[in-house]
């Protein structure tokens, strides 16, 4: 199994200088086989539409792609490179190969995205040149890669990296023994350089969704709450907190960017403000992040093998409205006001990143997670074929037959459940309406009771 740990980097000022030139190089290089690709694009197409009787065709030459391009490093190293537009000389030598090769991979990824998409078909928008404040991490991976523990109360690690040496790192969490290392990232953060260590544990053996069984004992429903107090609820009856690390910060993020605002563009005072609006998101996020991995391993200590949650769409669900008019044409309120702020909540709760740390946790522990379709699972009564719940400010029912109190989260945790374990019931729209076509409910509505009356 094969995972990554971060660790706080504690470079000299020698090692910091070497690895700034280092960062400097590969955003160079970055930007200029970007530029490369996009002459080669602009230089051989034609509109479909016009297609020029006579016309001075340009030299023809192969298509930029990962191997062509990556030819040119050998070239590159024998002298240094002057960068036009700053007169700043570049020696390609000293950034290890591979490292260099990484940033051809790098652009090939993101343009073919461009192009063709990616292995589900969804393109992506078109790459960007890279400023100095968005090229932040590079990869070196192969040989020369040592770690070395100290013995200085086990508190730091050394890291052998080529043509750089020992690299000094803070040890906050024990590695695992006898995991192997197989690549290494450097990110430079507001505060300072950080290594991010891609190992291979063999003792882990890697979990499939197949491998398991979903069974009502072994697996847990996950329903995305995002209403007050409320994060996640659960299948069996438990409600999780949330955070809202943005949401306690925002009137310091709000202070701090108006000051920068107001400040000359390119100014000192206005890049101090600037590094301190960066920290202040930068701990927001370490918040959120951390209160994230607290919570997935506290559905993971239940036991469970087995987690289905919602398949959010989460960038429908955070869309701006559509803007509306009148019959003179004039734009109208569209609701945007009040939308904007759910968006804002839908970021800070971050479920997707949320999900994503749920399943590296659970396949460490042996177990998986699965997204589901949540369609009509809000709305429908879990231990009984009726639809309740056809309002979001409808949060309790009160259930006169079976003298129950249900509430809407909880429930929706129980039916995603279901829908996990395929005996949620077939629904349609009939002439708009929800028809229940086919039903196996009594299957397990005994079970569902018993959770709701102990919730």
């Amino acid at each position: 199994m094969k995972y990554t740990y971060q660790y706080k980097a504690l470079p000299t000022t020698d090692q910091k200088l070497e690895l700034n030139l280092w960062l400097r190089i590969c955003q160079y290089w970055y930007n200029r086989q970007l530029g490369d690709r996009f002459d080669w694009w602009e230089m051989n197409r034609s509109p479909v539409n016009a297609c020029p009787l006579v016309a001075s065709l340009p030299k023809l030459r192969d298509r930029p792609n990962y191997y062509n391009q990556k030819k040119y490093l050998p070239g590159l190293k024998k002298e240094t490179v002057t960068v036009e537009w700053s007169g700043e000389a570049l020696d390609f030598s000293r950034v290890p190969a591979n490292t260099l090769q990484e940033v051809c991979k790098r652009v090939d990824k993101a343009f073919e995205r461009f192009v063709a998409g990616d292995s589900n078909g969804n393109r992506s928008g078109k790459p960007r040149f890279k400023p100095q404040s968005r090229y932040r991490s590079m990869v070196i991976e192969g040989a020369g890669l040592e770690l070395h523990s100290c013995s200085v109360g086990g508190r730091y690690l050394y890291i052998k990296v080529p043509k750089i040496g020992l690299i000094k790192i803070r040890s906050h969490r024990h590695l695992p023994d006898g995991a192997l290392l197989k690549q290494l990232q450097f990110i430079k953060k507001n505060d300072g350089w950080f290594v991010n260590l891609r190992l291979e544990d063999p003792a882990v053996p890697a979990i499939t969704p197949d491998s398991i069984l979903p069974t009502w004992e072994n697996s847990l429903g996950i329903d995305a709450v995002l209403h007050e107090q409320d994060y996640l609820a659960t299948s069996e009856g438990v409600k999780l907190p949330s955070l809202k690390a943005l949401r306690k910060s925002q009137h310091k993020l709000t202070r701090i960017s108006q000051k920068k605002n107001a400040r000359k563009r390119g100014s000192k005072a206005r890049r101090k403000l600037a590094k301190r609006e960066g920290r202040q998101h930068q701990k927001i996020a370490r918040c959120r992040k951390d209160f994230q991995y607290k919570t997935a391993h506290k559905l993971v200590r239940t036991g469970k093998k087995v987690f289905f949650h919602e398949d959010l769409n989460l960038k429908g669900l955070s869309r701006r409205n559509a803007p509306k008019q009148d019959e003179t044409g004039a734009f109208i309120p569209n609701g945007q006001s009040a939308k904007s702020g759910l968006n804002l909540s839908w970021a800070d709760a971050a479920f997707a990143q949320f999900f994503q740390i749920l399943g590296h946790i659970a396949e460490k522990a042996g177990a998986v997670v699965i997204a589901k379709n949540p369609a009509y699972t809000s709305q429908l009564l879990s231990y009984r074929d009726e639809v309740i719940f056809t309002d979001t400010t409808i949060r309790n029912y009160w259930d006169e037959s079976e003298k129950l109190l249900v509430d809407r989260d909880v429930n929706a945790a129980i039916n995603v459940k279901r829908v996990g374990l395929d005996v949620f019931p077939t629904i349609k729209r009939r002439k708009g309406n929800i028809a229940i076509v086919g039903s196996i409910t009594d299957v397990t509505s005994k079970e569902v009771l018993r959770i709701l009356r102990n919730a």
